[in-house]
């Protein structure tokens, strides 16, 4: 038998007749923040294009400079998480529970997307322990969600 995280969140029906209408009423937003969050997704998509059209048209032409590639991959990061993200959402409103493991997996892309832009000329050790001990957390976390009991 697998075994999957679940959490019973809104269930369409409810013994109290106020509170089933309130989770319809939530379902309601969360389907308004799916159409927003694809929106959300176009205009990266959008902005992706345009970043990689600017730089590459910028002197020296067709060329990358380190800084551009990582601003670059920064984007397209963004666009990945906010896909996750929708993701999430989906599976919320198709299923009517929360996947603890996407949703792990998607604060691991974000916190990843971070490591990856991360700048250690402006960035503090503490700061650095403080992602680590993130990044650890999560990865932890993961392995215990995924692993087969």
């Amino acid at each position: 038998m697998k075994h999957r995280l679940y959490h019973d969140e809104l269930p369409q029906e409810h013994e109290d007749p106020l509170i089933g209408h309130l989770h319809r009423v939530i379902r309601f937003a969360v389907k308004i923040l799916s159409v927003l969050m694809v929106m959300v997704i176009i205009w990266g998509v959008i902005d992706v294009v345009y970043m990689l059209y600017t730089r590459l048209m910028t002197p020296p032409f067709m060329l990358f400079e380190v800084s551009d590639i990582f601003a670059i991959f920064s984007a397209f990061m963004v666009v990945l998480i906010a896909i996750e993200i929708f993701i999430n959402i989906r599976l919320y409103l198709g299923t009517n529970m929360l996947p603890i493991q996407l949703v792990i997996a998607t604060a691991l892309m974000a916190i990843a997307r971070k490591v990856i832009i991360m700048d250690t000329d402006y960035v503090s050790a503490m700061e650095i322990m403080a992602i680590a001990a993130v990044v650890l957390a999560l990865g932890v976390t993961h392995w215990l969600v995924t692993r087969r009991p």
